[in-house]
């Protein structure tokens, strides 16, 4: 239990670990795709269906015809979008967030279908890489670059979680600013003392020793 808890913590930092750019980008994606996805429930609006611009009372002309532009064009980005989930990793997370946006272009012209299709092509890439995996499970990584299976398993959950914390990425940050100032954390260990390299000088010579006496010079 401690591992796993560990192991939901470190990949909570790495998914704020971004730049401050990157950051503000990825909480748009973040709400905008957690609204699409609860809206679900309350009669499948399309992704363009849930933008803020719907309910402001601001012109939405563009948005009807971009809606009536992706009809029959954009299904195809549900296996984009799945195979931008399969890349992600601790240092390309924008694939993930690329990902949610090729699946809900693609879901404009399939509806929420798209997200089954990009999981569906997630799976099999998952699959396809731990077959061609089973090829290198007894290879030393020596001189060549080897598929080993718990390395597949092990990125392939990985991409899995920072893809599927996409949704939850805006209200995880709102509740932690919201939170933040009433939590109480422990204190951080004294860093280590840094140890010194002893000097090359010879020791001064201890009282009472006698000192070699120098050499005559030869005549």
């Amino acid at each position: 239990m401690r591992e796993h808890r560990r192991e939901v913590a470190r990949l909570c930092r790495l998914v704020v670990d971004r730049s401050r750019w990157q950051l503000a980008f990825a909480v748009v994606v973040s709400a905008w795709s957690l609204a699409w996805v609860v809206g679900q429930v309350f009669g499948a609006p399309g992704p363009l269906d849930v933008l803020p611009a719907r309910w402001a009372g601001l012109p939405t002309g563009w948005l009807d015809a971009a809606g009536a532009w992706a009809v029959g064009r954009t299904g195809f980005l549900a296996v984009a979008g799945g195979l931008l989930w399969a890349m992600t990793s601790p240092g390309r997370q924008s694939s993930a967030l690329c990902g949610w946006l090729a699946v809900m272009a693609a879901a404009e012209d399939v509806g929420y279908v798209a997200v089954k299709w990009a999981l569906a092509v997630f799976a099999v890439f998952l699959a396809v890489m731990g077959l061609v995996s089973l090829t290198g499970r007894r290879a030393f990584v020596v001189d060549r670059v080897a598929v080993i299976p718990k390395d597949v398993v092990r990125a392939g959950a990985t991409a899995a979680a920072l893809s599927a914390v996409v949704p939850l990425l805006a209200p995880g940050l709102a509740l932690a600013r919201l939170v933040g100032p009433y939590l109480t954390r422990p204190p951080r260990p004294a860093p280590a003392p840094i140890a010194r390299a002893r000097s090359a000088e010879r020791p001064p010579p201890a009282e009472g020793a006698n000192p070699v006496p120098a050499q005559r010079a030869v005549r």
